[in-house]
């Protein structure tokens, strides 16, 4: 399997380097320390149904390390793990129940470009393949398109075939299609959405190459619910950031910050998101560490410093700096709303709606058409900023396949963001019934709604006692508080729960600017739902028309 060397302790190796990131001495962004807290945390519980096994955990890192480069020039022509890497592979492969099978079914490993995440992945395929003690194993490497699946396979092809003693050792063949053992029916294959047929699968392992570029989650479904029947099954999820804020990667990403932030608890899944902090300044090299573990090894600063000279003279090239380099999503560059702000510097995950609690608060609600998707806002002021908590309606028919929203709504129903109303129409009873709970809630001031479609709702509400507004989607009533509401989120004066539907409403959002300077919204193509950002844009006018506070920011008014 190429040249023999002194063995390490890789779980050593990776235990420093998450107390040297939790400690500051290795610079890092929040979830990356995070996820080492987890994990320095872990290793001091008792009395837990896991326990870790440092010899399974370094069985791993070493047969990585006996494996050869296949790309690149490096200083040893067979793999040496960096820190970052032991700490990742002996986390994911170490934790074992009494019966040794591994805690970790899914890993989410988001690193920017260049960090070699894609070599670390074939190693672990490999891994799983020949050595994980499963009969009869079945790995696949998974992506949007073969061509892009068969590039972590392909490598771990080449390595097979330039390591003749381990194929040799384990009966492995490396064909042209597939790396297969014979012995036991063992194989390692690419596989995409346009493969002839994802049925009849039986994964023990799966590697998801570039998830951000997934565009429907099919293949991601099938290898999840496909695994049930093995023992401890891993599907492996390497990818960069993306522009999109919806679809399954973003669901990932946020599940994975949600458990390390404390605020969801499952044990089986790891997560790690390199990337730099809201308040780092994204030219500075200490940044671009925080981003890239493997800078210095795979990555080089003068290569950097050059990409973000470009960067701050271009903004395309800005865009691709900050997502493909330093894994920030910023958003559809056409968005009229900043998505790096309301992402980074507005989002607070531990905001609840039940906090405010008979407190005043503002409704708005978008009934739009009743067989599409319908929204409804609480927002509040507290301490200078405006917190939203958001509802969201949609038809139970719409949810099929054949909506260019399927994959997005289904996903969002199955986590709770969205409620299916059944038939195929919205039943405004659902939406009725909640805002009659709001109204018991909170100190209810005004109920702002488009009148559109609503003559029924609001006869219906006022009668009840809900202090109804009528909102008419005008330009003369949005555009100054779209304008106000574009101000607050880049002075961070919004705050959001993270809803991956009202990230995803307000990224949707452009506008349609006037000679006057007046804007409006709207959405660029008609599946891109701006519901939710609709709301927020009347919530500001009825802040600003029903109270006596200054609104305005001088010098971010010219927003848009």
């Amino acid at each position: 399997m190429g040249q023999s060397r002194v063995a390490r302790d890789y779980v050593a190796l990776g235990k420093h380097y998450a107390e040297q990131v939790v400690s500051g001495e290795i610079p890092a962004c929040r979830w990356v320390k995070l996820a080492c807290q987890r994990q320095l945390d872990d290793l001091q519980r008792v009395d837990w149904r896991w326990h870790f096994d440092a010899d399974k955990a370094n069985r791993v890192c070493r047969f990585i390390e006996l494996l050869p480069h296949i790309k690149g020039k490096w200083k040893t022509p067979n793999i040496t793990l960096e820190p970052h890497q032991c700490f990742r592979i002996t986390a994911i492969f170490g934790w074992v129940d009494d019966a040794g099978l591994r805690r970790f079914r899914k890993a989410l490993v988001v690193l920017p470009r260049k960090n070699a995440k894609t070599t670390e992945a074939a190693g672990i395929g490999l891994y799983l393949f020949a050595l994980d003690k499963e009969p009869g194993a079945e790995v696949y490497s998974a992506a949007t398109t073969r061509d892009q699946a068969k590039i972590s396979w392909d490598i771990a092809r080449r390595m097979c075939i330039r390591s003749p003693r381990f194929c040799e050792r384990y009966g492995i063949s490396p064909l042209a299609h597939s790396i297969a053992i014979d012995s036991d029916g063992a194989c390692f294959k690419p596989l995409s959405r346009d493969a002839d047929t994802l049925e009849g699968l039986n994964p023990s392992g799966a590697i998801i190459d570039e998830l951000h570029a997934h565009k429907t989650r099919e293949v991601f479904d099938v290898l999840d619910e496909a695994t049930g029947a093995r023992r401890q099954p891993l599907i492996y999820i390497i990818s960069t950031e993306g522009e999109d804020g919806t679809g399954v990667f973003a669901e990932q990403v946020t599940y994975g910050q949600q458990i390390l932030a404390g605020n969801h608890v499952d044990d089986s899944y790891f997560a790690i998101h390199y990337s730099i902090d809201p308040e780092d300044d994204w030219t500075s090299p200490e940044s671009w560490r925080k981003a890239n573990p493997n800078l210095g090894v795979s990555i080089f600063e003068e290569d950097l410093a050059i990409r973000c000279k470009q960067a701050q003279k271009n903004a395309a090239s800005q865009a691709s700096f900050l997502t493909k380099r330093l894994n920030v999503r910023i958003g559809a560059g056409e968005a009229f709303f900043s998505m790096l702000a309301w992402d980074r510097t507005c989002r607070d995950d531990s905001i609840k709606a039940e906090d405010f609690y008979g407190l005043p608060a503002y409704i708005t609600i978008d009934l739009a058409s009743k067989i599409d998707l319908a929204a409804a806002l609480r927002t509040f002021e507290r301490d200078g900023n405006v917190y939203f908590f958001p509802r969201f309606y949609l038809p139970e028919d719409q949810c099929e396949k054949g909506n260019p929203n399927y994959d997005f709504y289904r996903g969002w129903a199955e986590h709770g963001y969205l409620t299916l109303t059944p038939g195929n129409i919205i039943d405004y009873e659902f939406i009725e019934r909640d805002l009659m709970e709001d109204c018991r809630n909170y100190d209810v001031l005004k109920v702002g709604i488009d009148p559109y479609n609503a003559t029924q709702f609001n006869t219906r509400m006022m009668a009840e006692g809900v202090p109804i507004e009528e909102i008419s989607q005008s330009v003369n009533f949005l555009s100054e508080p779209m304008k106000e509401l574009a101000a607050r989120i880049l002075a961070a004066r919004v705050r959001h729960d993270g809803n991956p539907i009202m990230s995803w409403c307000i990224g949707n959002t452009t506008a349609k600017v006037d000679a006057k300077e007046n804007v409006y919204p709207r959405k660029a193509r008609p599946e891109n739902k701006i519901d939710g950002a609709l709301t927020a844009i009347m919530a500001f006018r009825l802040l600003m028309r029903n109270t006596d506070k200054s609104y305005a920011f001088t010098g971010l008014r010219s927003v848009g």
